[in-house]
């Protein structure tokens, strides 16, 4: 496991360092809703392409009230999520925090959004005092840390009593429950947890095409064989571990006790 980490946090360090598209604002798998039947989600024009992003960024923080608040994306990448809140969702700042200093480069460089900052640190030591945000998002990074216990105290901690903490990763199966377990070991509460693989794994089926022209077309030759399962593209580990319930996709809402 700890290889595997390393081997996560490696790529995302390389890809910010070596692909520098603007275009890229993204790098999560994606939801798409298996049914039809909600209203889709309405998004700027110039986010349409990322609409299966973006919507993982929806699910994840469905049912929180954003408005007004200051909220903290741990994990912001190329900061394609972080902008997208703070265009969309009306919070009074939005901080990204990520440890690669070149994905933060990065999103300094490209990304815009009323109160919105990128700041370099770690997930599992974080540089803001106590209290200092009202919601916390990890979408699709935790899976790269040493110690998901320090890094939700440290959530826990950053948190203002009353507090929302939205999180989605990919775990293997075996480790669902010891993830939950996790999640909730520094006192934060759940009040929503829910298992979307069927929902990611629809949004990687549908976007696949596009994405495996785009590794085609961004990536560099010697590292597009390595990138392909990040990518979770058709034929490579991750998807078929989704395909075949070995791989798992949640989601969770907690909160800080007020």
């Amino acid at each position: 496991m700890r290889l595997r980490q390393l081997a996560w946090r490696a790529c995302y360090e390389l890809l910010a360092a070596r692909v520098r598209r603007p275009e890229w604002a993204f790098m999560n798998y994606g939801y798409a809703p298996l049914e039809d039947a909600a209203p889709p989600l309405v998004l700027e024009p110039a986010d349409e392409v990322d609409r299966l992003c973006v919507q993982l960024y929806a699910h994840t923080l469905e049912g929180v009230d954003v408005a007004g608040t200051d909220v903290l994306e741990v994990g912001s990448g190329r900061g394609g999520g972080a902008s997208w809140v703070a265009r969309s969702l009306a919070p009074r700042s939005t901080t990204g925090l990520d440890f690669s200093g070149a994905a933060v480069g990065l999103a300094r460089r490209d990304r815009r959004g009323p109160g919105l900052r990128f700041v370099r640190g770690d997930a599992q030591a974080m540089p803001f005092p106590d209290a200092s945000f009202d919601v916390v998002v990890n979408v699709e990074s935790s899976h790269c840390y040493g110690s998901v216990e320090q890094f939700v105290a440290e959530v826990h901690r950053v948190l203002r009593p009353g507090g929302t903490f939205v999180w989605a990763d990919l775990r293997s199966a075996e480790d669902v429950v010891a993830t939950r377990a996790q999640l909730a070991s520094s006192g934060l509460v759940p009040v929503r947890q829910r298992d979307i693989t069927a929902e990611v794994l629809h949004a990687l089926r549908l976007d696949d095409a596009r994405k495996a022209e785009l590794v085609r077309a961004w990536i560099p030759r010697p590292f597009q064989r390595v990138f392909r399962p990040f990518a979770g593209l058709e034929g490579t580990r991750n998807h078929e571990g989704f395909a075949d319930g070995s791989l798992r996709y949640l989601s969770a809402r907690l909160v800080r006790p007020a």
